[in-house]
């Protein structure tokens, strides 16, 4: 069961397909200190599970976010924003004595970001420390699909990263599907060589892999992209899509490799979720039935619409319209 097959298995009898997405969320703050600062709620795998939301039918996709917050005002209004987006809660860990993260962006003329974090104490790096991590580790293998990033694993501390990988591995021999979206923060790391211990493990697990280039080639050393695709070959990775900025992204699946043209944008704003956006969308109209050319061109789409906007998330009002597969009945691999 390594590749997402060319239309998506959908569940049978009317079931909606569960996916969980497991991260952090932040306070995102934005402005400079001369002229104030607005603040709203961020993170990677938050955004992503916010946008696929919105793109994905509420009666045939279920969309859950898996976190650990605090007990605070902030904590309690993070939680009220995904309630709003229909983003389910069911296994978000309370930590009382904990707070959540918090991160500035600043932007350029050009749109591009730069990040202050204050994220060290946060409550979900201790997402899967302790019993009490238990019932969230053993509630993965319930998912029909687990969504993670690089920064997923890179904030959790090493037992509780250890703990997390044992319970992907338990959900995908259940049939569960992994999703993995790179996002190398090297800061976030001791070293280059641990993350690439971690990446290598999870990529052996993974089914469907979203990948920021640049991101690879840092934290790998791929000389260029077929090298790139030889190793995702090499860990059993089945499907992936590489994502390029601007520039095309290249799709490697059962069916052959794609390059599917980037959507010209008029004037970038801020480049914020931009790669989160493209892998919500992608994997929403997988989801839904599409191949890898059309989840693609989705990606391209929602990506050009969001980087013409401040903030990690935009307006619902703002977000583009899809043309939408139907769903399809082919049998799970």
């Amino acid at each position: 069961m390594n590749a997402i097959p060319g239309h998506c298995p959908q569940p049978l009898s009317g079931r909606r397909v569960n996916v969980a997405l497991i991260g952090e969320c932040m306070i995102e703050m934005r402005g400079d200190p001369a002229s104030g600062f607005s603040q709203t709620f961020g993170g990677d795998t938050l955004n992503t599970a916010v946008y696929l939301a919105r793109l994905s039918p509420a009666a045939r996709i279920a969309v859950d976010y898996a976190t650990a917050i605090g007990a605070d005002s902030f904590s309690d209004a993070m939680r009220q924003s995904w309630r709003e987006e229909g983003v389910g809660e069911q296994h978000v860990r309370v930590i009382k004595d904990a707070l959540p993260g918090l991160y500035f962006i600043q932007t350029d003329t050009q749109g591009e970001r730069r990040f202050l974090y204050w994220r060290g104490e946060a409550a979900a790096r201790s997402l899967f420390d302790g019993p009490q991590a238990d019932a969230v580790l053993q509630a993965l293998a319930d998912y029909d699909y687990l969504y993670l990033s690089g920064i997923s694993l890179a904030i959790l501390t090493p037992t509780g990263r250890e703990r997390l990988m044992h319970a992907l591995r338990l959900a995908r021999e259940a049939g569960t599907r992994i999703v993995f979206d790179n996002n190398y923060r090297p800061h976030l790391w001791p070293d280059a060589q641990s993350a690439r211990q971690a990446y290598g493990d999870l990529l052996r697990l993974t089914d469907l892999a979203l990948v920021t280039w640049e991101d690879d080639a840092a934290l790998f050393g791929y000389a260029d992209v077929e090298a790139l695709f030889r190793a995702y070959a090499a860990f059993g990775v089945g499907e992936i899509a590489l994502k390029r900025g601007a520039a095309s992204c290249l799709v490697q699946c059962d069916s052959g490799r794609f390059d599917v043209p980037a959507e010209p944008v008029r004037q970038v704003v801020d480049t914020t979720a931009a790669g989160d956006s493209f892998s919500a969308a992608y994997l929403s109209c997988r989801l839904q039935g599409g191949d890898p050319q059309r989840a693609a061109r989705w990606g391209h789409r929602l990506a050009a619409q969001v980087v013409q906007h401040r903030g990690a998330l935009i307006p619902k009002a703002a977000m583009p319209g899809m043309s939408m597969p139907s769903f399809s009945s082919a049998a799970e691999a």
